[in-house]
């Protein structure tokens, strides 16, 4: 199976990176852009029984190591 995880800063963290992106995008003429975030991307092959277990497997992975909980969120694909 495939696992994708995204990860992002939850509302109200600063993202410096986010509005870096966005002045830069205002200084190429895109000023109606607004409140960009940025975030990450994980994808990894995971060996599981049935699809449940690997998102209980990949959930268990980004609350020990691939996320901070405290700042960050994310959302776990599995196909």
């Amino acid at each position: 199976m495939r696992a994708k995880v995204h990860v992002f800063l939850k509302p109200g963290v600063l993202d410096v990176q986010g509005k870096a992106v966005e002045s830069a995008l205002h200084g190429l003429g895109w000023g109606h852009v607004d409140s960009v975030r940025v975030g990450r991307t994980i994808e990894f092959d995971i060996k599981a029984a049935d699809q449940s277990t690997a998102e209980a497997e990949v959930k268990d992975m980004c609350e020990k190591l691939l996320a901070n909980t405290v700042i960050e969120g994310y959302r776990v694909e599995v196909a």
